[in-house]
């Protein structure tokens, strides 16, 4: 085995007693060997990355491939088992120069001053679901991922990219059915499938009828074709439900379980800037990692990397680093914010970050401001967290106050 390392026999998932720890092994395996062999599900023997330093370095490393093709994922999913070119406007499995012309299409929708410009109507959209979970309750809690979360996090990226109400639904059925690992190779193609011909839908509608939102004016530009401009809206699409969906119920469900922490954001809201920074880092709700491939030979800490070994990154453990904070395993919103990866780090740092981190504080500060009684409303212990999904968060968050 290259460098006698032992392998690491498949990513470790299964949490401990706490919900929002990573898998203890993680932790084992950063302060031993951050750098460390890795059994992937197909068999081939990689990289696991745990290391904060270490995790960074690669990530903004150009020796590091991000191409479908050359990819490995680290655990088992439908449809991952064949390495296959990425289709067209699949950025997120480029590299650079197709990785750069895609990103740059859509960069400018999210940049930070533009993303400033949206704060008012993400407030009205937070206190409008959250006056419909206010009506909703009655002698029971109340599900906030269904109440709260959910809504919200479909409302931000469907204005965004111009989906219309009543189709939302529609949508959301079809990326769960995408990003849950259980589920079979035919349901997840038939979710891609779904989402795919949903974005097709859209696209002729926008040309037909122009508007002001991000896949009209794509369309509108004409410098991607019809194939790309599904694929691009499928990727920003998933990308910004999902995570956020779940980060604002996880979130929430961190908060509650850390009294003093929830106390000190309802009683001073402008906290929230800092709050999310922390539950970023704290969460990691991408908990599977970032995958690479490595593009040409190299010696990295020490270890002896080959062409086509595929590397998996885990930021849950690096997020957790203590090279990065003090006392990691705390949560503490007030801590001075720090440079975690939850976003992912160099090229390929999530495009959306600004529009996300928005939407939380938004969201939290809007919650807690309108709640600050909030409590779960069923024992800790019997909340559902998603170990099998490619995002971590709860099934369900019933909450009363």
């Amino acid at each position: 085995m290259t460098d006698g390392l032992p392998a690491v026999p498949g990513l470790p998932m299964t949490r401990g007693r706490c919900p929002f720890d990573p898998a203890p092994e993680l932790g084992v395996l950063r302060a031993d060997h951050p750098v460390a062999r890795m059994e992937f599900p197909d068999g081939h023997v990689g990289w696991l990355v745990t290391g904060y330093t270490q995790v960074r370095a690669l990530l903004s490393d150009p020796r590091m491939s991000s191409r479908g093709e050359a990819l490995r994922s680290p655990i088992p999913l439908p449809m991952a088992t064949d390495r296959t070119e990425p289709a067209p406007g699949m950025f997120t499995a480029m590299d650079p120069p197709e990785h750069t012309r895609y990103r740059r299409a859509v960069a400018g929708w999210f940049s930070a001053r533009r993303t400033r410009t949206l704060e008012p109507r993400l407030k009205e959209l937070a206190e409008r679901h959250l006056d419909a979970m206010g009506a909703g309750k009655g002698e029971s809690p109340v599900d906030l991922v269904t109440g709260f979360a959910e809504p919200m996090a479909a409302s931000v990226i469907c204005e965004l990219l111009g989906v219309p109400l009543s189709e939302r639904p529609a949508f959301a059925r079809a990326i769960k059915a995408l990003f849950a690992v259980h589920s079979s190779a035919e349901e997840a193609i038939a979710g891609w499938h779904a989402l795919t011909g949903l974005l097709r839908g859209l696209v002729e509608a926008k040309r037909a009828e122009p508007a002001d939102d991000l896949l009209a004016t794509l369309v509108t530009e004409g410098r991607l074709t019809d194939e790309e401009l599904v694929t691009v809206g499928s990727v920003l699409l998933t990308a910004g439900y999902d995570t956020s969906a779940n980060m604002i119920a996880l979130g929430t469900f961190a908060l509650l379980e850390h009294p003093e922490q929830s106390a000190a954001l309802a009683a001073d809201t402008s906290l929230a800037e800092r709050a999310v920074e922390e539950l970023l880092r704290y969460l990691t709700v991408v908990h599977a990692g970032g995958i690479r491939a490595v593009g040409e030979d190299l010696e990295f800490e020490g270890h002896r990397m080959a062409a086509g070994d595929a590397v998996s990154l885990s930021f849950a453990a690096a997020n957790r680093d203590p090279v990065l904070c003090a006392l990691p395993d705390e949560l503490d919103v007030t801590r001075e914010p720090v440079p975690h990866l939850a976003f992912g780090h160099g090229i390929h740092q999530c495009v959306g970050q600004q529009l996300a981190r928005l939407e939380l504080r938004v969201a939290f500060a809007a919650l807690f401001g309108r709640f600050p009684g909030l409590r779960l409303g069923i024992p800790a212990a019997e909340v559902r967290t998603r170990p099998d999904m490619i995002i971590y968060g709860v099934q369900e968050l019933p909450v009363t106050w």
